[in-house]
């Protein structure tokens, strides 16, 4: 096979017919641009999967960004929880430790209120909240432990002396009323199941007084599961009393009141059917017949 290529010019026309070389130069330049795509094409998926690689990676890494954020958030939640609780114990401690000292006459030599000096190193660098509250749980251990130690002393000192009158446990938790559920077994209202009853009820209208039975530091005002809003009472000894479904609440946490004073008004609140006070007294925090309490005389 041969190909003429016939050229005109000025002079004429000029045959020329090329060799099997030029006839092979376009299949060449086809060949060579096919391998620069192929080559070209080959770039372009590593670079793209490249891209995908960086891609993914960055998302692993956002997610264990994430995560370790949520598990920081939780820590922080925690200790934030654990210093509340702290908080709330220092606050019971320094009340009864306070009320204690009243009561015997030895306010001048125990302070509850006062701060415990503390101080240490600031080591920059941590996390400002963590540090923070890692710092407040560390001062509320120093004040509970100072505290201990002064109610040792004060428990040492009352132990020689006579129990007030106003913190002797006697009568009803209410002005009027009648009793609805004595301590013991019953029928519970809501399910009919055979269950225990860990304190005496008297009902009444609602809104009426509910009164202490003996003086005392206040330990608990506010809503308690199943109780509704409650109040309880530390009358020392290892007495303390709870009067629960109340309607609202007269008296704060730390409060000292005395026997017979108003601490609630009488209501329906939580596992209830009616207005009445469920009322308890505990020994080393579990529950005994207030009976006993109720029906004794007056006095001490």
């Amino acid at each position: 096979m041969s190909v003429t290529v016939f050229i005109q010019g000025r002079k004429g026309t000029t045959r020329w017919q090329p060799g099997k070389r030029w006839l092979l130069l376009p299949l060449l330049l086809i060949a060579a641009g096919t391998g620069l795509y192929q080559q070209n094409e080959t770039r372009l998926v590593e670079h793209q999967a490249e891209l995908d690689q960086e891609r993914d990676e960055r998302a692993l890494h956002k997610n264990e960004i994430e995560q370790l954020r949520v598990a920081t958030k939780e820590q922080l939640a925690q200790l934030v929880t654990h210093v509340a609780s702290l908080q709330a114990k220092m606050s019971r401690l320094e009340a009864l430790g306070q009320h204690v000292a009243v009561q015997n006459k030895l306010e001048n030599q125990f302070n509850f209120s006062s701060e415990v000096g503390v101080g240490g190193v600031n080591h920059s660098g941590s996390d400002i909240e963590l540090a923070q509250l890692l710092q407040e749980m560390e001062q509320l251990s120093a004040r509970i432990d100072n505290n201990n130690v002064q109610l040792s002393l004060l428990e040492t000192v009352a132990s020689n002396l006579h129990i007030d009158e106003e913190r002797y446990l006697s009568g009803r938790p209410i002005n009027s009323g009648w009793l609805s559920s004595p301590y013991g077994l019953r029928n519970d209202p809501f399910n009919g199941r055979r269950t225990m009853h860990k304190g005496i009820d008297f009902a009444g209208s609602e809104g009426a007084d509910v009164i202490t039975t003996g003086g005392g530091v206040v330990t608990w005002a506010g809503s308690k599961f199943g109780y509704g809003n409650l109040v309880e009472i530390d009358h020392g000894n290892g007495l303390s009393t709870r009067y629960g479904h109340n309607k609202s609440v007269s008296v704060a946490v730390g409060d000292v009141v005395a026997k017979g004073e108003k601490i609630a008004s009488m209501g329906s609140t939580g596992r209830s059917t009616g207005p009445h006070v469920h009322y308890e007294v505990l020994r080393g925090g579990q529950q005994i017949d207030p009976g006993q309490f109720v029906y004794r005389k007056a006095g001490y």
